[in-house]
């Protein structure tokens, strides 16, 4: 196993165990569910658009990024 192999399943695994922590508490707001509401107000549409724009065009890079 590489050094980056190391450092990025690290910084996975960090990830999750911070979201399995908010999932648990009682605090408000600090779910990457509910971050990224708060980045993106999808509450109204220009938010909601932003995200969906945003997010096609990260998932279209990156399949294209990992296929060829």
């Amino acid at each position: 196993m590489t050094t980056a192999d190391q450092l990025w399943g690290t910084l996975f695994l960090i990830g999750v165990a911070y979201e399995i922590y908010t999932l648990g508490n009682v605090e408000s707001g600090d779910t990457l569910s509910e971050r990224v509401r708060n980045w993106f107000p999808v509450h109204i549409r220009p938010g909601r658009v932003a995200f969906v724009a945003t997010w096609i065009t990260f998932a279209v890079w990156f399949l294209g990024h990992i296929v060829t």
